[in-house]
């Protein structure tokens, strides 16, 4: 169905990437019905018209979901900003415009991060008084999730641009996840106040003038033990440490897959090296399938990046981290507090 005939719906609409992704366009419309089904709610999804109808057959019509069409596919391949201009009729350009029109709430795609990243900023737009949006990651979905923000938009950062991604952590994790004054802390090498490269130094000495509830500097082991609510970093670091992580959690979440145990696979120091440093309790929380995806905070509009390898649950979640964010207006909010 073309964009702009699609019909306006009562309740959140969110529109979903059906061709981005390792796994689809089956697992993404898959995992679009599902959330239909459990969210009950209204779903677009963008992608070839064709293709989709057979995956989805009569339960597209059932849950009223739509199709927006979309014929061509920005590849993992593609470089970011020559897809988004070359091909005007991919998925991801069509999905953002949807939001740029305000016929969908929001967008989620595990296709290629910057092309998502790119057609947001450049279709969207940054929020006013935002130098630079953010990505900001659930790493740890206990009782209270962690949130890691920068975690891979921008490599090199002034300090006033932590700052900025320690506001915008703020907004979505009081709004979002309903959490009262955040513990902010921010990302380094030691627990004490001076510690750290000049980027760090300054970016402490700004925090400690904000409103903010910061709680100082915290090392990778305190990622999985709770101790701050959002770990705030610039984006080459928080993306290594995001990745590190992704790579443990594999690893142990397919030693448990096949039946076998630490004591199988690591010797007795390796095992304690494990539960020194956090990775061991950290990789298991640390499952991508129950994340669902990362928000792109700072932008005039609600966008959620989901893992290249997404299948069918991490795809409903992420609609429903979608879904969440729309309804609670995280980014007008932002543009709200950016602006006052």
């Amino acid at each position: 169905m073309p964009r702009k005939t699609l019909a306006k719906k009562n309740g959140t609409v969110i529109a979903v990437d059906a061709a981005g992704g390792d796994y689809a366009p089956r697992e993404v419309v898959k995992g679009a019905i599902r959330a239909a089904e459990e969210y009950q709610m209204n779903i677009v999804l963008v992608g070839r018209k064709d293709i989709i109808t057979v995956l989805g057959g009569r339960q597209l019509v059932e849950l009223g979901i739509q199709i927006a069409d979309a014929s061509e596919v920005i590849s993992f391949n593609d470089h970011p900003v020559e897809g988004v201009h070359g091909k005007q009729q991919s998925s991801i350009v069509v999905g953002t415009k949807l939001v740029k029109d305000g016929l969908a709430a929001g967008f989620v795609s595990a296709g290629n991060t910057g092309a998502v990243f790119y057609a947001a900023l450049s279709i969207l737009g940054k929020t006013e008084g935002i130098d630079r949006p953010a990505i900001a990651t659930i790493i740890s979905i206990d009782t209270v999730p962690v949130v890691l923000i920068d975690s891979g938009a921008n490599a090199d950062c002034r300090p006033e641009h932590l700052v900025q991604f320690a506001q915008l952590g703020n907004i979505y994790a009081t709004e979002v996840f309903d959490v009262a004054s955040p513990k902010v802390g921010l990302l380094n090498v030691g627990a004490e106040e001076g510690k750290g490269n000049k980027l760090a130094k300054d970016t402490y000495d700004l925090l400690k003038q904000t409103k903010l509830n910061f709680i100082g500097n915290v090392e990778g082991h305190d990622i999985s033990r709770g101790t701050a609510d959002i770990i705030v970093t610039d984006g080459f670091t928080g993306n290594i440490v995001l990745k590190t992580i992704e790579g443990v959690g594999d690893t142990i979440l397919k030693l448990r897959n096949h039946g076998q145990t630490f004591s199988h696979a690591y010797n007795m120091r390796g095992r304690e090296l494990l539960v020194e440093v956090g990775l061991g309790s950290l990789a298991k929380k640390m499952d991508y399938r129950r994340v669902g995806g990362a928000s792109l905070l700072g932008l005039n509009g609600n966008i959620i990046i989901a893992h290249g390898r997404s299948q069918a649950t991490a795809i409903q979640n992420a609609i429903g981290l979608a879904k969440r964010c729309a309804e609670q207006k995280v980014w007008q909010k932002i543009k709200e507090a950016s602006n006052g």
